[in-house]
């Protein structure tokens, strides 16, 4: 009797199949850019850390700093610490996409870091504010912009309360400036309420799992799979 091999298996075949049509699908190619912004205490660092965690091809970008370095802060880690000089020398050639100053020192995202990880293939999200998230939305329409906003003001007051860092003067400051940014939300493509943490982020990474399975990202693989 001929016994076939497993190689010659219509149904392991037909599992090959389906696994080199899905790495066709999904094979590394150029990044995609990710804005979150929200309020403080919103919950957007919380959310970003998870996602981060559990996928391999995303980074969170990393700014650039003329702020001294906190005793528990790590050089490339934390941040880029560079010196003043430096910082304004780059501002001068465009090397950010997006800087502000805090309190005398400069904070920025560096236009070379987050383009050389998309050009890589890795998924970079950017958290920061709605004026930076502006800047960068000029020269990359095609990042996926999300909106991270508390269930309600007052479980926003209370999660404020609950940190404990600010004096009631800084606290009702905060609130105001998140009425004015939430005013700003439908800047963005998505908005999330993190009412729940970890349903926030699984509704981020099925945002961002949408997005990579957009037409126009994916439009080129049909004619690879037709052989054209």
């Amino acid at each position: 009797m001929f016994i076939k091999s497993m190689s010659d298996c219509p149904i392991k075949k037909q599992e090959e199949n389906k696994k080199q049509l899905s790495e066709l699908f999904f094979e590394r190619e150029k990044g995609i850019l990710i804005v979150i912004s929200g309020p403080s205490c919103a919950g957007k660092g919380s959310v970003c850390k998870i996602i981060c965690q559990k996928n391999p091809d995303l980074r969170l970008s990393i700014s650039e700093t003329t702020r001294k370095p906190r005793n528990y802060e790590k050089q490339g880690q934390d941040y880029f610490y560079v010196s003043k000089e430096s910082f304004e020398t780059r501002i001068k050639q465009g090397q950010y996409l997006e800087y502000a100053t805090v309190y005398e020192n400069y904070y920025g995202t560096p236009k070379d870091y987050v383009e050389n990880l998309l050009e890589s293939g890795y998924d970079i999200i950017l958290e920061i504010d709605i004026q930076g998230a502006a800047k960068v939305r000029s020269n990359y329409k095609e990042g996926i912009y999300i909106f991270i906003v508390p269930p309600s003001m007052q479980e926003l007051r209370r999660r404020i309360e609950e940190r404990g860092t600010e004096s009631k003067e800084q606290m009702e400051m905060r609130l105001n400036c998140a009425y004015e940014e939430m005013r700003n939300a439908d800047d963005y493509s998505y908005i999330v309420i993190n009412d729940e943490l970890e349903d926030a982020a699984r509704r981020v990474q099925s945002i961002i799992t949408a997005e990579k399975c957009r037409t126009e990202r994916l439009k080129n693989k049909i004619e690879d799979i037709l052989g054209r």
